[in-house]
């Protein structure tokens, strides 16, 4: 387990409890205690966790993990995802990508597509995103036309939310936009944590001619602070296996065509 998976792991575990202790962190990440001491000095650093005697404690990081944290977790349930997705975007079109773990994936599949990769005439795709990594990683891979809306960044995503993307992204029009969720549930609809990237999302679905869904199994079900739609304007989900039967059953009888990746 390298330095960011680790780090990945105890943020999860300090979610999980509110409070670990070096022995316990140690213990169940098989390490060594002086590797979870180092770890959570680093932490501690980078205002992360607050450090105990003995141990830390969570410092705000409950639900929302900066995303260069967050990156190990179900990555490759993750990976399998973007690549299901990728292969729903046709060349030429305007795709919009909201941001996430999920989401890089998706971009990072798009980029290794050949037929996407093309500058000839009428053929170039376009993506619209307000997440910045999104546009780094399609930017530095790709010929591809890259829109950034604008907005102030949220450091936990790398999104920029706010009026000044809001402004762009009434000005356009998405063939499809590829949204990730923190939450998708039949009832609930499609929710995220922080309401300025709800907001964003929420615009992007109402620019967009069809609307699909990315969202790993651990995320179906769940509930998030803010909604950014409902159901009834998600047309396609794409996840992973570990979705229980049952529960993309309920999907495809609300009408959303479901993509097991």
């Amino acid at each position: 387990m390298d330095r960011y998976a680790r780090w990945n792991a105890l943020l999860e575990l300090l979610a999980e409890s509110g409070r670990v202790t070096v022995e316990d962190a140690a213990a169940r990440l098989d390490v060594s205690q002086a590797t979870i001491r180092r770890d959570f000095d680093q932490l501690a650093q980078q205002q992360m966790i607050t450090r105990t005697r003995g141990g830390a404690v969570a410092n705000g990081v409950s639900y929302d993990l900066p995303l260069r944290y967050k990156s190990a977790k179900h990555s490759a349930e993750k990976q399998r995802i973007g690549e299901a997705a990728a292969r729903l975007v046709s060349p030429g079109t305007v795709v919009g990508l909201n941001g996430g773990t999920t989401m890089t994936e998706v971009a990072r599949a798009l980029a290794v597509r050949p037929d996407l990769n093309t500058s000839g005439e009428g053929a170039q795709l376009t993506i619209v995103t307000n997440a910045l990594n999104i546009a780094n990683e399609l930017l530095v891979r790709s010929r591809m036309k890259i829109v950034v809306a604008g907005g102030v960044v949220r450091p936990q995503s790398f999104e920029l939310v706010g009026p000044l993307g809001g402004a762009l992204l009434k000005e356009v029009t998405l063939d499809v936009v590829l949204l990730g969720v923190d939450a998708l549930d039949v009832e609930l609809g499609a929710a995220a944590h922080h309401e300025g990237e709800a907001a964003m999302n929420s615009l992007m679905v109402t620019r967009a001619r069809r609307v699909v869904v990315i969202s790993d199994s651990s995320k179906l079900g769940g509930h998030a602070f803010a909604r950014i739609c409902p159901i009834s304007k998600v047309e396609v989900l794409v996840t992973d296996s570990g979705a229980p039967e049952a529960q993309i059953a309920r999907f495809r009888d609300a009408g959303v065509q479901v993509i097991v990746a």
